[in-house]
């Protein structure tokens, strides 16, 4: 399998899997607005699994280092395969909750809010269980990242406030899904072989476990989105005749697409822990909190009627981001 020998590839491959993590989401607001968010989603998690096999039968099986995607997953032990569906299970759940964050409060509020926090909570449970790269610059890294929310939260408040609205839901709910989120990774990685040149018995290699987490998110979703498809947080009511019936090929494809970009940031994210270590692999894969950020201000415009002040916050908030991920990447340097 296509396994990376060098930090500096891996943290590359982490800033790629900022970039998919921090952009998927684009693809929930380029569908209709009859096209509810839950009937968008079983599309999404159909891409998911899509790009997972894609993967695996590729990058996953070539190669004369590490394990094929087949006899990866005929050696996995059930502890191993338990853990990553798992994994799938709470990631899905903080998933559909941003989503319906974005909904009520638009990109630049929910991403910096949800997945800032899922990064700081998330970095220290990954580093709690494998303590990889210097503390101080770490924790110090993580710190900054803390601030750039604040200034978030300041800039969207004052936004709010001059439009005569607050988004009080929105960030709620942001906040639930952040501490939901910074969970899934550690179960992921507990299924995980920590060498993946020679893999433990019994433990999986990425693409095995990246193929496993897509199929419990998209197994939890007759649980999680089935809820969200008949008691929306946002929207109306959506039923599974809706989705077979009133969708375009379009749209299906949209909601695939979001699918598929996000899984080949987790795939290169987990890739690149073994180089890295998981706590910094996942927190500079949630710099997608900067990159969600930039979407929402510069290309959806949503701070254009905002006043003239919010903007030296929002520009606190990106040097803030930059300066916190700098200190995360010399953490292993």
């Amino acid at each position: 399998m296509f396994i990376i020998d060098s930090y500096t590839v891996a943290v590359i491959f982490c800033f790629i899997t900022m970039l998919c993590w921090g952009s998927w989401a684009n693809t929930s607001k380029c569908t209709t607005p009859k096209w509810q968010f839950p009937l968008f989603y079983w599309d999404y998690s159909i891409g998911l699994i899509l790009a997972a096999i894609i993967y695996g039968f590729t990058m996953g099986s070539s190669g004369d280092e590490g394990r094929g995607l087949m006899s990866d997953l005929q050696q996995a032990s059930t502890k191993s395969i338990l853990m990553p569906l798992l994994g799938g299970a709470v990631f899905n759940l903080s998933n559909l909750l941003v989503i319906a964050a974005i909904a009520i409060a638009g990109i630049s509020v929910a991403f910096p809010i949800a997945v800032g926090l899922a990064l700081v909570l998330g970095v220290i449970l990954n580093y709690m269980n494998i303590p990889a790269g210097d503390p101080w610059l770490l924790f110090g890294g993580v710190g900054l990242v803390v601030l750039a929310m604040v200034f978030n939260a300041i800039a969207s408040g004052k936004a709010a406030a001059s439009k005569g609205k607050t988004s009080v839901k929105g960030i709620v709910v942001s906040i639930i899904s952040g501490v939901i989120m910074a969970f899934f990774y550690r179960f992921v990685a507990e299924g995980m072989t920590t060498n993946f040149q020679s893999p433990e018995t019994g433990k999986l290699t990425p693409y095995s476990a990246v193929l496993i987490f897509s199929i419990g998110l998209f197994l939890s979703n007759f649980i999680w989105n089935t809820f969200f498809m008949y008691k929306p947080i946002t929207g109306t009511v959506s039923t599974y005749k809706e989705y077979f019936t009133a969708g375009t090929w379009k749209q299906h494809l949209i909601g695939i697409s979001g699918g598929l970009i996000f899984n080949t940031g987790f795939l290169f994210n987990l890739i690149a822990s073994e180089k890295a270590g998981p706590a910094i692999s996942y927190g500079l894969g949630q710099g997608a909190t900067m990159v969600g950020a930039a979407w929402g201000v510069f290309i959806w415009k949503e701070f254009a009627s905002a006043p003239k002040t919010v903007n030296k916050y929002l520009a606190a908030m990106f040097i803030l981001f930059f300066a916190g991920l700098g200190l995360i990447i010399l953490a292993k340097v």
